[in-house]
């Protein structure tokens, strides 16, 4: 550890020392201040200057009053099982007046990369109580699934729901969440906060807050923290963990920030040429291990910018997950809750998670079945506006009516409402009762004795 009398500037959260070059990118550093400490990172080393970035507020620093200690090594945090129940903010500091949990061990931030000879391949499903994602783009453990969102819609909310719902159901007792807020308002934090205490699950859960008023340094680290833990909790003690982090945007802005202090070369609308793989960075922290029972599954949730799937943020992360969850502004004015396109949405590993001895032997089928024909209604929809109701067919209509309740009963849901797999796929064979037996192409004979005729005569008895 070397400590140096002063800085030759400071500029912002940026702190310049020079005549020293030994210092290593990403080492932590310490600058002593007459008012207190403040933690840092090197961002840039060269023969005889560092540049570092500060994590707090740098306001009232002065160049010749401070001291910068060198530490000698990148940031370590200490994890440890009590931190479940716990609430952190972005630099793992407790927010809940509670002290410090013990470390049961010290982990690199940027953590340990998994041998790709030793991943287990992602299956096993994980129920969110969600339809729409259940039923139609089932999460499996150890995957990778983003959530895109925009402007104005309730991610935070349906972010939450899924925490406090999220279950496997055959090892309930090991699940765990990691959720990490990252550039959230002082009114979202709060209510991310009350939520989980008042769901009486806060136990299984440990939350890291960072706020908007924090450093964007600050903003970079806490996903990585929120991974060192979720990471411990697994490999070391066989928890399946869910990691929820929103909003990704936010980090990727960040990012964005810290680049052009550094004067880098900027990229797709001026983000960093290694978006993408400082993305891949945090996207490929999870997955399960050959012979131990642990898994991390990561569930990221990103605004996109201008409601453009095709922004640099989105169409990257599209590239490193296996999959997304859409939602859509239309469904959401229409009052639809949670408002989720199925038809752009896909989550890749599916097949892996559903079917007999998993969810239920006719879920493969009945996905197929509900994809077509919302298809099909989306096509009568569009066909409708230029020809008019009247211009329909019958079957058209039967189509028409079909669409409007699949996204009425089948995707729409309370925010308090958690369904089973096995209400959602019944509620899957409700909505295709409209439509006739002989539409029906995508599930077998067998299914539609065993269950569309049932669905059929519990609308009957509904009506």
């Amino acid at each position: 550890m070397r400590e140096y009398l002063g800085a030759d500037r400071i500029e912002g959260p940026l702190v310049v020392v020079e005549g020293y070059g030994r210092a290593a990118y990403g080492e932590l550093i310490e600058v002593h201040a007459p008012d207190g400490v403040r933690l840092g990172q090197v961002l840039s080393t060269g023969e005889r200057i560092v540049v570092a970035e500060l994590w707090g507020e740098a306001a009232g620093l002065k160049p010749d009053e401070v001291r910068v200690r060198f530490r000698g090594r990148p940031l370590r945090v200490g994890v440890s099982r009590e931190m479940l129940g716990r609430v952190f903010d972005g630099l793992g500091r407790p927010r809940d007046g509670l002290p410090r949990p013990l470390a049961s061990a010290e982990i690199d931030m940027q953590g340990s990369p998994l041998n790709p000879t030793a991943r287990a391949y992602p299956r096993d499903f994980i129920e969110t109580g969600i339809s729409a994602i259940d039923g139609m783009n089932s999460l499996v453990r150890g995957q990778k699934l983003a959530v895109f969102s925009g402007a104005g819609l309730p991610h935070s909310e349906l972010a939450a729901q899924i925490a406090l719902q999220a279950r496997i159901a055959e090892r309930p007792e090991s699940f765990a969440v990691v959720f990490a807020a990252l550039g959230a308002s002082h009114d979202t934090a709060g209510y991310f906060q009350e939520r989980f205490e008042r769901s009486g699950l806060l136990l299984r859960t440990a939350l890291f807050l960072n706020l908007a008023d924090d450093s964007p340094m600050e903003r970079i680290v806490t996903p990585r923290l929120a991974l060192c833990l979720a990471e411990f909790l697994a490999f070391e003690h066989g928890y399946d963990v869910l990691v929820l982090i929103t909003d990704m945007t936010n980090y990727a802005e960040a990012l964005r920030e810290l680049s052009s202090r550094r004067n880098e070369v900027p990229g797709r609308k001026g983000y960093p040429g290694y978006l993408y793989t400082d993305l891949a960075s945090i996207y490929e922290r999870c997955g399960r291990v050959e012979g131990r029972a642990g898994s991390v599954t990561q569930l990221p949730i990103l605004t996109m910018p201008g409601d453009d799937i095709t922004h640099p943020i989105p169409d990257l992360t599209g590239y490193i997950t296996e999959g997304q969850i859409v939602l859509d502004g239309t469904l959401h004015r229409e009052g639809v809750y949670p408002p989720i396109s199925v038809l752009p949405s896909l989550s890749r590993l599916i097949k892996d998670g559903i079917g007999e001895g998993r969810t239920r032997a006719d879920h493969p089928h009945l996905v197929a079945q509900l994809y077509a024909a919302y298809a099909r209604s989306q096509e009568v929809r569009a066909l409708s506006i230029v020809i008019g109701e009247t211009g329909l067919s019958d079957i058209d209509r039967r189509f028409r009516e079909f669409g409007l309740a699949f996204e009425r009963r089948f995707v729409a849901q309370g925010p308090e409402t958690s369904r089973s797999i096995g209400e959602t796929l019944d509620i899957g064979w409700e909505v295709l009762s409209v439509l006739p037996a002989d539409e029906l192409t995508r599930v077998t004979q067998e299914e539609k004795v065993r269950y569309y005729k049932k669905a059929k005569e519990v609308v009957a008895g509904n009506d």
